[in-house]
This record gives structure tokens, sequence and C-alpha cells, in this order.
């Protein structure tokens, strides 16, 4: 028998359990889930009701798939060049154009390490697309345990480790293949769950770690058959058990994350729903450490710097980066300069790291910004204005392969 040891307010308790494996690939999986904003700030779409019928979402796959090659000859990816006279060429990126709804929000992108040319992307509206050729061009990609019941899925991370990868989706949805993405299964979970998970990450053979945005984490080493949770609380009976803790605004704190970072050594940042604290994790610690921000305005988004420190976007459009950097080990502070950022007044969403000293920020109305210093200044891409998107989310996914994801369908690729 196996089973799923998960976290209740305020301590652990064993939910369900599971007689066999042909027992454990059917059980449903009806988790109610809330907007998930790893890395990536909450989207106006709803996804929270039943979708349309699978009747309906099958013509809307078959519709834009047609789509995706027109009379003129035009392909998916490819057909870039059709649009040039429409919109400039951006610097250092390219436009790539996407068989979806224009009212997708793309919400997280990743490759097989060992064929960087075939990666998935997701998206809000049961989106999942796949390409072959390291993103130049993307095709929706069915899979039919996501297709049993009638939801509208939003996808909202996915991880791969070798040829093993995992997804999570709203409402609670967990799949897992380990074939590379040739086959999806479906991995039952607990309607008890804490929270509504908003992160997955793959660690290695058949182990991955799952977040909630209550602040649970679960992590399993048999391909998802049994959950360890690796901490003994939520972060909201934390909260309230530590009042006294000095913390603004996390007395009786019953909210959830609205953005939480990994790094790669598997430390955690995350920002309260109100944007008034911010929360830190290490492996090891039995609770969350909550922090106060030493900045008037409200915090966006928090994440990792390539050199150990952090950086946090606020409200508005602020950007500030962590004094000191934690090269050996990641040094947690709430001290933080601010660094000058021509955002135009558009709020920067999210900041990813090319290499040591290169990293992108993104933001609303198509902002993107470049620093190569380390983020001591940033320059702006002005080539990127006329995107006429928010960019939510930038993706490397190695030195010479990166992607920015932002609403209605934008997925802008790195050329280098």
């Amino acid at each position: 028998m196996v089973t799923l040891q998960l976290l209740h307010k305020p301590s652990l308790h064993t939910l369900f359990s599971i007689s066999s494996p042909q027992h454990y690939q059917q059980q449903p999986s009806p988790l109610p889930f809330h907007p998930r904003l790893y890395n990536v700030p909450r989207a106006s779409a709803s996804s929270s009701q039943k979708g349309p019928s699978t009747g309906r979402r099958q013509l809307i796959a078959e519709t834009a798939a047609a789509a995706a090659v027109t009379a003129s000859g035009f392909l998916i990816g490819g057909g870039n060049k059709a649009f040039a006279a429409a919109e400039e060429g951006l610097s250092e990126w390219e436009r790539v154009y996407l068989p979806i709804d224009p009212g997708v929000v793309l919400l997280d992108i990743a490759f097989v390490p060992n064929d960087p040319s075939h990666g998935f992307l997701l998206g809000t509206r049961q989106t999942i697309l796949e390409t072959k050729d390291g993103g130049n061009t993307w095709a929706p990609r069915s899979i039919p345990s996501a297709e049993e019941e009638d939801f509208n899925y939003r996808f909202n991370s996915i991880s791969f480790k070798g040829n093993e990868g995992w997804i999570v989706g709203k409402p609670a949805i967990l799949l897992y293949t380990s074939d590379a993405g040739e086959n999806w299964k479906r991995i039952p979970l607990s309607s008890q769950l804490p929270g509504d998970i908003v992160y997955i990450k793959a660690t290695g053979e058949k182990s991955a770690e799952m977040v909630t945005d209550e602040g649970a984490i679960y992590v399993t080493s048999n391909g998802g058959y049994n959950w360890r949770a690796a901490v003994q609380e939520t972060v909201s009976a934390t909260l309230n058990r530590t009042v006294s803790s000095g913390i603004s605004g996390a007395s009786y704190y019953t909210g959830t994350f609205s953005t939480v970072n990994r790094s790669p050594e598997g430390n955690y940042v995350a920002v309260s729903s109100r944007g008034n604290f911010y929360l830190t994790w290490q492996p090891g610690q039995p609770y969350w450490q909550p922090h106060n921000r030493n900045i008037a305005r409200r915090i966006q988004s928090m994440g990792w710097r390539a050199d150990g420190g952090l950086w946090l976007l606020v409200r508005g459009g602020g950007l500030y980066l962590s004094k000191g950097t934690g090269v050996s080990t990641y040094e947690i502070t709430e001290e933080f300069d601010e660094i000058p950022v021509q955002s135009r007044g558009f709020g920067i969403l999210d900041v990813g790291y090319r290499s040591q000293d290169e990293a992108w920020a993104a933001g609303g109305s198509g902002i993107l910004l470049k620093t190569t210093n380390s983020g001591k200044t940033w320059v702006r891409d002005k080539t990127a204005d006329n995107i006429a998107a928010n960019l939510y989310s930038v993706k490397f996914i190695n030195d010479k392969q990166g992607f920015v994801l932002g609403n209605d369908g934008v997925l802008l690729k790195y050329l280098g």
C-alpha cells in the first residue's frame, strides 16, 4: 500500500492510500486550485469554472491546428517574416507565432535535457504545445489523461530531469512522463491538500518537489506513489503562531503566495499575496521564515540572482537587489539597494539570468530590459515596445536558449 503524507494546519497527517498501481492510475483529482504565480503574476483570465465540452475543445484544437498553415503557405514559427512589415524585428529576440487563441496566457516552458530541441509550452485554456525544433515551431499537444473530465485546465508548471517530466495545473492535476513526454500518465491527488499546487520541480530519477500556495512542500522519490511533507505546517499556521515575531502584516495571516521562486540549490523565496512581506525556506528547515520588507511599495515578485543574492520587484516598476551575494550559500537579507531602470512607468514582472553577468527583465506593455554587469545598470530594448502584451516570465534554458512568455499568446525566442 502506498500513501501520500500531506500537510495540514498545523501538523502532518496521512490522508489517503492506494491499494494497487492500477487503482493508482485511475483515481480522479478534483482539487480546486488558486491561480499560480510562481514567477508569473496573477493573470486576469479565470479558469476556476468548468470549461466547454470535450467536443468544443476538440473543435478549437482542430481549428487552431488548421490555422497553422494558411493558403499563402505560412507556417507556424516559420511565418515570422510575414509579419515583418507590421512589427519591427527585436534586436536579440524574435516573436514566435503560435497556433492558439489570442487570449491565452503563457505560463511555463521546459525542454527535455537529453534533447534540447524537444520542449513543451504551457498556458491557460487547456494549452499544451510541443516543439521538436528548439522552439521555432509549435503544435498543439493532446494528453488524453488530461481530457477525461470536463474542466478547462490551466497548466501552470512543468519540469524535466533526464527523460522524466512533471506537469501541474488547475483544477488540481499532476501528470508524469518517463519517456521524454511521448506518453503522460495522471497521478491522483488528495482533495485535502492544503492550498493549490503552484510549482513542480523534477529533482532526480522518479523524484520531484512540489509546492502549494499555502507553503506546503512535498517530495517524492518513487514516481509520485508517495509524497513526504518537507515542512511541518502551512505558512498561515507559522505566522499566526508567531504573531509576536515583528513581521508587519503577518498577524492572523490567512493569505497565500503570489509568487514563489526556487534556487538551483533548492532554496525558496515567496511573496505574500498582498506583497507586504516575503518568506524564505531552505532544505532542512521545519518552517518558512518570514521577512519584513524595508521598502515603501508592496512587493510584486522576487527571485534568485546568478550570484546567489536576491532580486526584488515592487508594484509600479521598481527594481532592487539585495546587499551581499551569498556565493557559497544563499544569503537571506532584508537590506536592498534600488537600481534605476527605464520602465516607462510600467511594472516589471520577472527577471531571468542568462549568465553570471547578463540578465533580462520583462514587464507590462512589452518592457524588456538588459544588464551585462550583474544588474548594476539596465538598458531598455526599445525595439520590444511594439509588442502589445504584458511579458510575464523570462526563462533561460541555457545560455543559448531563452524565451519570454506573455499574455495574448506572446512568445519571444532569444536569438543571441
